[in-house]
């Protein structure tokens, strides 16, 4: 008889919506902390979405400090400081599965110790992003050119922004998303690229592409969401003080319809803290093998 190899949970959430097929989908691996980084690695490669999500039990020190779980994050190519969907759609399973309760929780990753919010219902994860950082583009015609725009497609400055992972923003006229034809060989060389067409006065559209990580659009991105926040407002599209609320659609070109709800805390022109939330369904769960060493 064959002997059966190891075997570890999983859940496959779709995260930034409120019914299954649509959104981000996020495959969630429990009980991994035996695993080596190539292990984890082996996983996502495994099952190819745009980022797997692997939730380990804090240390002790990191306990003292109140962190809920550590989490580790990885696309078909690379582990991640932080992302968005990841940690929206595990904080969201976690609670479903009654191993966090309801209000705050702190994650630990790789960008440092992160404030989420579980609301009383269980039905909308709220994630605090890091330290909002800004930088320029060095070459504009470039960045347009890798996503198939030209410079009349431009619809105000470009620039380099995020939270814990830096996008490069890209916001453009109405009607350019559709006409957007990613060369992934030369998004590899200009970074993750988020395409942002304002929909009003506080409300925006999206697209992202990030070749470099192996994944060549993204559905819903939370990290980019949190990104454009801190580039709206230090660009004058959002208010320079206050608290300014707003919304990303995303994934539409893909038939992943995608909602993200945001938040931005300004002062004196300058984004000194954002918040990205959304809701999650439950799609598919099993047992896959553990990746031999």
């Amino acid at each position: 008889m064959a002997r059966v190899s190891a075997a570890l949970e999983f859940e496959v959430v779709d995260v930034f919506t409120d019914r299954p097929f649509a959104g981000n989908p996020l495959a969630v691996v429990l009980g991994a902390e035996a695993l080596t980084t190539a292990q984890l690695q082996a996983l996502a490669r495994e099952f190819n979405l745009s980022e797997t999500a692997f939730p380990l039990r804090p240390t002790p020190d990191e306990r003292e400090r109140g962190v809920g779980y550590r989490l580790r994050i990885f696309t078909p190519l690379v582990e991640l400081p932080f992302a968005g969907h990841p940690s929206v759609g595990t904080a969201w399973l976690l609670a479903a599965r009654g191993e966090v309760a309801p209000g705050p929780v702190v994650q630990a990753c790789g960008a440092g110790e992160l404030p989420l919010e579980v609301c009383a219902d269980g039905a909308r994860v709220t994630l605090t992003g890091g330290t909002p950082t800004t930088g320029p583009v060095t070459d504009v015609d470039a960045v347009l050119a890798a996503v198939g725009l030209t410079a009349e497609d431009l619809a105000g400055r470009a620039g380099v922004a995020g939270t814990g992972l830096e996008f490069v923003h890209l916001p453009v006229r109405a009607g350019s998303l559709t006409r957007v034809v990613p060369d992934l060989t030369a998004l590899g060389r200009v970074g993750d690229v988020y395409v942002v067409e304002q929909e009003g006065p506080r409300g925006f559209r999206a697209r992202m592409f990030a070749a470099d990580l192996g994944v060549p659009e993204d559905p819903a991105t939370g990290s980019a969401a949190l990104g454009l926040a801190v580039h709206a407002v230090a660009t004058g599209l959002l208010p320079g003080d206050g608290t300014t609320a707003f919304t990303v659609r995303q994934g539409v070109e893909m038939g992943r319809p995608s909602l993200l709800h945001v938040e931005v805390d300004a002062r004196d022109g300058a984004a000194v803290a954002a918040r990205v939330s959304g809701g999650a369904v439950r799609v598919s769960s099993g047992r896959v093998r553990v990746p031999p060493h």
